[in-house]
């Protein structure tokens, strides 16, 4: 039938399908391993889409083109992909008090569909390519990010479940001023299954080892849990780290 032999729908552009939806998949897999709000499932759909859309651009229109009097050009649905993928990206950036929260998993979206869109191109070099260097920049910047100077206002957040009655909070305190921190804030809430426990999310400003902090912390009696939080999963109930800024996501 012609429907099947018309161009477009071979094994090449199967083949450019599957690429995008494979790599779309391995960057989904590492934003669902991080827990952001857009997991495997939205980045797979966004890339395999993209892909798609491009495969369409170039082939879908071949029965009506005419020599001399009808042409396309196919870049306009590439460049609509890009304006489109905004609304996706927009959708998980927010703002909570002074922290703009979202921007690198927006931004991830965003080259997820540019890798759809090269794969759709027939450029899986390149798409291969950019999800390397996606990895590269969401495992490896991240810990010479840490090794860098902070500014006198870079906040890091440290949440710690504790035992009430036992004096942790105060101890903790103590400890991270002794660690050469300065707490900046501090937004405790109870458990919401347990009512001697609780939560406290502490502002910290200062460049020290933050490795030391959390060791300390967790030995301290009563300490349940100690883990440095990623601001974009932080509850956000009382922090306030200075001027505005972007958060690490």
């Amino acid at each position: 039938m012609y429907v099947f032999d018309s161009p477009g729908q071979g094994w090449t552009q199967l083949t450019e399908l599957a690429i995008a939806f494979g790599l779309s998949a391995l960057i989904g897999m590492e934003r669902e391993y991080r827990q952001k709000s857009a997991g495997l499932r939205t980045y797979t759909v966004v890339g395999t889409a993209a892909a798609l859309i491009m495969l369409v651009s170039k082939y879908g229109f071949f029965d009506v083109l005419q020599s001399g009097r009808i042409v396309l050009d196919p870049s306009r649905v590439a460049a609509q992909i890009v304006t489109g993928i905004g609304f996706i990206g927009g959708g998980v950036i927010f703002m909570r008090r002074d922290l703009v929260r979202g921007l690198t998993t927006a931004a991830i979206v965003w080259l997820t569909a540019a890798v759809g869109m090269a794969c759709g191109a027939g450029l899986p070099i390149l798409a291969i390519a950019v999800t390397a260097g996606h990895f590269i920049i969401v495992l490896v910047f991240p810990a010479l990010a840490r090794r860098l100077p902070h500014g006198r206002m870079s906040v890091t957040l440290v949440r710690l479940v504790y035992e009430n009655g036992k004096g942790v909070l105060r101890k903790s305190l103590a400890d991270c001023t002794r660690l050469g921190f300065s707490v900046s804030d501090v937004s405790i809430r109870p458990s919401d299954s347990r009512d001697d426990v609780a939560t406290v999310d502490l502002g910290l400003i200062g460049f020290r080892d933050l490795t030391a902090l959390t060791e300390r912390l967790r030995s301290i009696d009563g300490a349940l849990a100690v883990h440095i939080i990623d601001p974009e999963d932080a509850s956000g109930q009382g922090l306030d780290a200075g001027p505005q800024r972007e958060a690490s996501d």
